[in-house]
């Protein structure tokens, strides 16, 4: 079926139309989630109505077209409400990602002039009310969970929406003709950016809209799907895809209780899509390969021998279109024996997965491939709706981001980055004219990637244009392929490769500690802690033969001449990651500066006297 209304222009327009085609329809839902412990749908009926009181509610307590209310709030029925609400009355949202700290939330609030705040809980109220007096505009908070106590200018979500009933009641007219063009800013997605403050990417209904419209043509989606959601609804890429696109097609949307319940929710909402980033991939890869170590030998056996054939059969299938008739009938009964078992982990009806966010090694795409379990990578960022490219369920090229989706142009400048010509690019950063003219030159959007377009027109992403390291011998490096290799060993978690103005690289590498501990103990190796642990001899060693084995593989300037073994991750809380899992070197390079400099000096004594 796909779209239920091709030809909505803004998303106001969207919402009514999904709406009013599930009039009357009791047992269809747009959105389920958990409650005591069972997923528990919303109807299309009770989330039409609760918009409606909710926007009403807005309106009344003075919300104008264009003025801006921020969302601070986990994924949760509130989040979409809120959204639903704003952009109906013409409003425009500015999600906020919960984990952000007090003082980024007030920049933000204060550089796009919020006038209101719908929060989700007492904890992000908290942070609201901590800043309050340094934000002159902001004159309403929604609080969705029950309010505990009173509080002046704050009002919870059920109230709100029993003052927005009575005053539709009274004024059944009050929602009419909320003027919503689609040339009209819908929403300011703050880009938090591995460096400096963050920029409001403004992005347009058409914007939206057209990218809606783009990947539902790739991804064909109709009422039968659902899909499971879990990446932060602030982040362009779960919005339009887990959201948007799902909802524009009747598909239903299964909220995940947490990261760490993703497979226990799978496994209950059975979902057909899911949109998610490629640290999952290697967390579930690690569980299934660590299930299948604690099996007999014959059942390992019989595992191996199934993602061997399913490599072969995929190689053979890409190179030549046809398998022959004897892989044919081993990849049939590798599908009995194993790929079935998989699948049923994951529900038993996931289509697709589909990646973004950051890169997906090859050989993680390839091993899922094998077990039968199609990965769609792609690629676009939050100034281009998001989604530019998209690998094509019946040619996936893993290693690549796959086509251009429709309405958008490719091209390859002459120093190799990519860019973008669409109606999805956006309309520029919110109050900042200089930074948007350096992203849009002549009608194009500059991305800041390195790329290259195969015959089949599949787009490679080779590294950011900013990461490039330039040596003090002057050599051109990209960072990313190099700690992709670094990646694919079991003892890695995350790495970084740095050597900017220096005579070479060095890797910062966070290792795999659940691994790390399990090699360990079964070698007999004394360590209380994280520390004590990368102290170790036989620890290095690891790390030192798995340098000597990737450097075989890259040119002489490309070799990793020495790492730094980190003992704690890189993450959100610590300032290392931004909200959407990207590393921030230039924050990791500061944090570990002393010991990055011991480590080159060491290295230059033994460099200069070679």
């Amino acid at each position: 079926m796909g779209l239920i209304n091709p030809d909505f222009q803004t998303l106001p327009e969207l919402f009514t139309s999904v709406f009013t085609h599930y009039r009357g329809q009791e047992s269809k839902f747009p959105i389920a989630r958990k409650v005591n412990g069972v997923y528990e749908p919303i109807s299309y009926r009770e989330f039409e109505e609760d918009v409606h009181h909710f926007s009403a509610f807005l309106k009344n307590n003075g919300i104008s077209p264009k003025d801006r209310v921020a969302i601070l709030s986990e994924n949760r029925p509130g989040w979409y409400l809120a959204d639903m609400a704003i952009l109906n009355i013409g409003a425009i949202d500015v999600p906020l990602y919960p984990s952000l700290p007090p003082n980024q939330i007030e920049y933000i609030l204060n550089n796009c002039s919020a006038k209101a705040v719908v929060v989700s809980n007492m904890l992000q109220l908290g942070k609201i009310i901590s800043i309050w007096q340094n934000l002159p505009e902001l004159c309403l908070v929604i609080v969705m969970n029950r309010l505990e106590e009173n509080v002046e200018d704050v009002i919870d979500l059920n109230q709100a929406k029993e003052e927005g009933k009575r005053v539709l009641e009274e004024k059944p007219w009050f929602l009419e003709a909320a003027p919503v063009e689609p040339d009209d800013v819908a929403t300011i997605i703050y880009t938090s950016g591995t460096t400096g403050l963050p920029k409001g990417v403004m992005l347009t209904h058409r914007n939206l809209c057209e990218n809606i419209k783009s990947c539902s043509s790739i991804i064909r989606l109709d009422e039968s799907d659902c899909g499971l959601s879990f990446l932060p609804l602030s982040h362009a890429y779960e919005r339009t895809g887990g959201y948007y696109l799902l909802f524009s097609c009747g598909a239903s949307i299964y909220l995940a209780e947490s990261i760490e319940t993703i497979s226990m929710n799978m496994a209950e909402a059975r979902p057909t899509i899911i949109f998610t980033v490629p640290r999952l991939f290697d967390r579930i890869k690690m569980s299934i390969i660590k299930q299948i170590s604690s099996q007999n030998a014959i059942k390992q056996k019989i595992f191996y021998w199934a993602v061997q054939t399913g490599e072969k059969y995929h190689r053979q299938l890409n190179e030549k279109g046809r398998v022959t008739a004897l892989l044919s009938l081993q990849h049939t009964l590798a599908e009995k024996l194993v790929y079935e078992k998989i699948k049923h982990k994951f529900g038993g009806r996931l289509r697709y997965f589909v990646s973004g966010g950051a890169a997906l090694p090859q050989k993680i795409g390839e091993f899922f491939q094998a077990l039968e379990i199609s990965i769609l990578e792609g690629f676009g960022l939050t100034e281009t709706s998001p989604v530019t490219h998209v690998n094509r369920p019946e040619k996936i090229k893993y290693g690549t981001v796959g086509p251009a989706v429709n309405n958008v142009t490719v091209k390859i400048a002459e120093d190799g980055e990519i860019l973008l010509k669409g109606p999805n690019i956006m309309k520029g950063y919110w109050k900042d004219e200089e930074a948007t003219r350096e992203v849009i030159r002549d009608g194009w959007f500059c991305t800041g990637d390195i790329g290259e377009i195969d015959k089949d027109g599949y787009l490679k992403i080779t590294d950011r244009k900013k990461h490039i390291i330039v040596t003090s011998g002057g050599k051109n490096i990209a960072p990313l392929p190099i700690e992709n290799l670094i990646s694919e060993s079991p003892f890695v978690d995350q790495v970084i490769v740095i050597g900017e103005k220096r005579p070479f690289l060095i890797a910062l590498i966070v290792p795999d500690f659940e691994k790390l501990m399990e090699y360990a103990s079964s070698e007999g190796i004394q360590a209380a802690t994280n520390k004590e642990l990368i102290e170790s001899k036989s620890v290095i060693q690891i790390y030192d033969k798995l340098m000597r084995t990737i450097s075989r593989q890259l040119a002489t300037h490309e070799k990793v001449r020495k790492f730094l073994l980190i003992d704690d991750a890189f993450t959100v809380e610590n300032g290392h990651m931004t909200p959407t899992l990207k590393l921030k070197r230039k924050a990791i390079t500061t944090k570990f500066a002393a010991e990055i400099d011991k480590v080159y000096n060491a290295l230059n004594a033994v460099y200069n006297t070679e």
